[in-house]
């Protein structure tokens, strides 16, 4: 998305940060599984994972928690971490082809010397979409914390057919449960190649069989 120039991110994000939290009042938000998470969050930090397109809803409810929120360094990027910033989230920066690892280390380093929580996207920042990446595994590996992955269901929804995400922006009104699965440690502190690759595997199996059947992880 190209900006006029006199258009900057800095200043969109003020008036983009106002409309999501009016728009979030309008909004019936369930939590499932979340005195579970509370629980966890009190014997140490969590990373926790969310598709791209469901990150509304999440990022409206826990603003001012002062959770790490890893985003893209690009222009959309910015905009995005513009408004995390204003809803009270700490923020690591990065692109996944460029500075991805500098952002995730920077997370590393903000986990370990403040306990504090972590959030990424783990399909992003451009996809492909709903397909793991490893940058939560390797963030968990490092700092030792469980990964909880994060699922919302949203009854009335415009969808961004033309995005790559195909975002999902709940409608005034509508019903959005937020799935809190339980957090899961790696089976291993170091990851070689295999061992990564199946971790990932995993997590991807939590997420997509996450909104199917929650029950277990409630």
């Amino acid at each position: 998305m190209k900006l006029p120039a006199i258009v900057t991110p800095q200043r969109l994000a003020i008036p983009l940060t106002r409309l999501a939290l009016l728009w979030s009042r309008t909004l019936r938000i369930r939590q499932i599984g979340w005195p579970a998470i509370q629980e966890h969050r009190r014997q140490g930090p969590i990373v926790f994972t969310l598709w791209h397109d469901e990150l509304f809803v999440p990022c409206c409810l826990h603003r001012n928690e002062a959770i790490i929120a890893v985003v893209s360094a690009s222009r959309d990027g910015e905009i995005l971490a513009q408004v995390m910033g204003r809803l009270g989230f700490d923020l690591a920066r990065g692109s996944s082809r460029r500075e991805g690892l500098r952002a995730l280390r920077a997370a590393v380093r903000a986990m370990k010397t403040t306990g504090k929580d972590a959030v990424l996207t783990v399909d992003g920042p451009k996809g492909p979409r709903h397909m793991v990446k490893e940058g939560a595994i390797y963030l968990a590996a490092r700092v030792g914390a469980p990964i909880c992955p994060i699922r919302v269901r949203i009854s009335r929804a415009k969808r961004f057919e033309r995005a790559w995400d195909r975002f999902q922006l709940p409608l005034p009104g509508s019903t959005c449960t937020i799935i809190y699965g339980r957090p899961h440690s790696l089976e291993a502190s170091k990851l070689d190649p295999v061992s990564l690759d199946r971790e990932r595997q995993v997590l991807q199996e939590r997420m997509d069989s996450l909104l199917e059947d929650p029950a277990p992880d409630t």
